[in-house]
């Protein structure tokens, strides 16, 4: 059974900086797609940005563009994203998701999800 987990949220300034990891074992983790997403208190959840099984496609929400970046590396079975000018609005849980296939998707078709991660930005 795969499981993800991520790690790295926490309680952050405004205009400061998290890195958050998707970790996951016991399976091949070069055939995935993963996804990050968020969901904020009384919202829907979003789609934030996602990467390929190769790390050689990305895609990024709007609101994130030029401040969060994807990353992965498949020898560490991790993926990460680099969080940088945070904002109050970025507050949420956020999620990793993986999807056996290359190519990544913004939407929630993503059959493993981990539990989630708090981030806060706030003064």
């Amino acid at each position: 059974q795969l499981q993800l987990v991520e790690s790295g949220g926490g309680l952050v300034q405004p205009g400061g900086s998290l890195r958050l990891s998707c970790g996951a074992s016991g399976f091949t983790w070069d055939y995935y797609a993963i996804g990050w997403f968020r969901q904020a208190p009384g919202k829907e959840r979003e789609g934030v940005s996602c990467i390929s099984s190769s790390g050689g496609s990305t895609n990024y929400a709007d609101s994130v563009k030029g401040r969060f970046t994807i990353s992965r590396d498949n020898a560490k079975n991790t993926v990460y994203l680099q969080m940088n000018s945070l904002k109050p609005e970025d507050t949420a849980v956020y999620y990793c998701a993986a999807a056996r296939r290359s190519w990544c998707v913004m939407t929630s078709e993503y059959d493993y999800w981990g539990q989630g991660t708090q981030v806060t930005v706030s003064s």
